[in-house]
């Protein structure tokens, strides 16, 4: 049985009781709790000694409803490498099923980024049917990740509460009407509003009971503290997000009293491992959540993580023994679900034993940019899930005749995979799509574009006859974007250069390279102090004036300071375009006129080493 219950320091209504599932499986009964409710539980003669809990869950999922034509490296029963074909929505609602058929007592949870930057199948329609197969799935709490606020906090909200009010410029409740919103409960401890609520309640608790042993799992929800540098300021106005570790160990007092007696943080922030797809050594592990674990409470069971796109299984006593807890996080799109293996004993009410796996999600076979990705029988195949499966068709119905539609040729695949310098083909191809688009006098007259690598979010693969189609066009700019066009000097693009590695979390170790218009080149060394990095600006073979104004054209996100390039607030003159999907289009449209486009290979930026 589920019950919710409205936590006190969020300014958000309670969803309808009315909306949340009941379930029993077996003899034991699930009880789930929002906020700062607790429920008594009852009592047993024979009461077991321990209790064994899984935790399902998976992260950065961005909308992709159909088989997103990745491949999951995993090792065969013979220890060799492996690819298989993963994961599609109706695959992995099947994983979850069977992975919740063998096991007793279940919690499927998320860790950010469900929806934003998605196909177009998801994102035509504001992410309402992501939503809706994440119903299906019977999620019960998601953490809050910096691409749900991609269209602002209050289509966030809209997200959860359900409602057709209009809050982007595109259209809701196309295809569901009304839409009913999200059956789970979002989370977003650290996401903090003006009257000192949380946009979403804090925390979340499910119990379960066997043979009058009741157990308390609490959750908490968190998205990285940097996620108003990583989206458009104006959407996330009036909101302030706090420090992930200090926000989380002050929450688990709280929680305990609620009656958690397992600890589980859903953060939206994540690292990278040197370790294989089942090891869980932890080698090599780095990036931003480990600072964080390092000051999260040793009181932590576990922490399922995401926002890097990387799967990892992470014991992480093994780097820190003071911080027993399991780290994990399941890559990308869908295509792994971790499965954590809970023990928790009877008489101390805490975590005895504890494990993790990763359970890849096979999906379709499919032919990329390296050839054919074959299933893999070693693996299982799940039947798809028939209710996620028809979801999916019907909202794929609605979009087909538009994402079928051939728009141009090109020469050959072009991957969004960045060289040594930061470049990509497929963002090269962008820039110059947005330079076409703006260099005219009427659109804004640029003379160079810059585009944010993050903002490139596919290959391009053309079928045998080099034919593109608008939906492969979309999944490669799909935030509906505008274009504008800002005067800069010389100085500020130099400013601006210099701030892909010394802004915010824009670091030499972790840089943020724009991908520049044919054109314009320049140089960087990284081995140079902070400001003194970029070298050789040249425009059309000429030396950049560092004192001359310059018309640079870009899309909206960059323009209102995304990813930490705030030099770009200081822009004047500043002309409305075109949205960057259509602009993308017409330019390979155009390109492809007298035959498939060549592919951009030359490189514009040089790195020194």
């Amino acid at each position: 049985m589920f019950f919710s219950a409205h936590d006190s320091r969020t300014s958000q209504p309670e969803a309808p009781t009315s909306r949340w599932r009941f379930a029993f499986r077996g003899l034991s009964v699930a009880l789930l709790v929002l906020g700062l409710t607790s429920c008594g539980g009852g009592s047993g003669v024979f009461k077991p000694a321990s209790m064994d809990i899984t935790l399902l869950g998976f992260n950065d999922f961005h909308g992709n409803l159909e088989p997103p034509r990745v491949a999951v490296t995993a090792q065969s029963a013979q220890g060799q490498n492996v690819a298989v074909p993963a994961g599609g929505a109706a695959y992995l609602a099947s994983t979850i099923a069977a992975r919740r058929a063998a096991n007793r007592h279940v919690a499927l949870v998320t860790a950010g980024d469900m929806i934003g930057a998605s196909p177009m199948v998801s994102s035509l329609f504001l992410d309402e049917p992501t939503i809706e197969a994440l119903n299906l799935m019977q999620v019960d709490f998601a953490a809050t990740g910096n691409h749900e606020y991609d269209q602002g906090f209050a289509e966030l909200l809209r997200m959860q509460n359900g409602g057709c009010e209009k809050f982007t410029a595109k259209q809701p409740c196309q295809i569901s009407k009304p839409f009913k919103g999200a059956a789970f409960r979002y989370l977003a401890a650290n996401t903090q509003r003006d009257d000192g609520g949380t946009l979403f309640p804090s925390t979340g608790l499910k119990f379960f009971e066997q043979d009058g042993l009741r157990i308390g799992v609490g959750f908490i929800g968190m998205t990285l503290r940097n996620t108003p540098k990583m989206v458009r300021p104006s959407g996330v106005k009036g909101l302030t997000f706090t420090g992930e570790a200090q926000t989380a160990n002050a929450l688990i007092p709280q929680l305990r009293a609620q009656g958690a007696d397992v600890i589980v943080v859903l953060i939206h922030e994540g690292g990278a491992t040197e370790s294989s797809l089942q090891d869980d050594s932890c080698k090599g592990l780095s990036g931003d959540i480990v600072p964080i674990l390092d000051a999260l409470s040793s009181e932590v069971d576990v922490v399922i993580s995401g926002h890097t796109h990387q799967s990892y299984l992470c014991d992480y006593a093994k780097v820190n023994p003071k911080k027993p807890f399991l780290l994990t996080s399941a890559g990308l799109y869908g295509t792994l679900l971790t499965e954590v293996q809970l023990t928790v004993d009877a008489q101390t009410r805490r975590v005895s034993r504890k494990s993790a796996r990763q359970n890849v999600v096979q999906g379709q076979a499919f032919t990329g940019s390296g050839g054919v990705v074959a299933l893999q029988p070693e693996f299982p195949v799940y039947t798809a899930d028939s209710a996620v499966a028809d979801l999916v068709a019907r909202y794929k119905a609605a979009v087909e005749p538009l994402a079928v539609a051939p728009v141009g040729q090109l020469a050959g695949p072009a991957s969004r995979t960045p060289g040594a310098n930061g470049e990509s083909v497929v963002g090269r191809m962008v820039a110059d799509g947005i330079l076409a688009a703006t260099q005219d006098a009427a659109a804004g007259g640029a003379q160079l574009a810059l585009m944010n690598s993050g903002g490139v979010r596919a290959d391009l693969v053309p079928d045998s006859g080099h034919q593109l189609t608008y939906g492969q066009l979309f999944s490669v700019q799909p935030f509906g974007n505008t274009l504008m066009v800002i005067s800069l000097t010389g100085e500020q693009i130099r400013q601006v250069l210099e701030q892909q590695f010394n802004s915010g979390t824009n670091t030499v170790n972790s840089p943020r390279i724009l991908q520049v218009s044919q054109g314009f080149s320049y140089r960087f060394d990284l081995s140079q102090n902070a400001g003194q990095r970029i070298s050789d600006m040249r425009l059309q073979g000429q030396p950049i004036n560092l004192s001359q104004s310059y018309r640079v054209g870009l899309q909206s996100y960059l323009g209102t300071g995304g990813d930490n390039f705030s030099v770009f607030t200081q822009g004047k003159d500043v002309v409305g375009g075109a949205l960057d999907i259509d602009a993308f289009a017409d330019y390979v449209r155009q390109g492809s006129q007298s035959g498939p486009m060549a592919l951009p290979v030359q490189d514009r930026i040089t790195r020194v080493w």
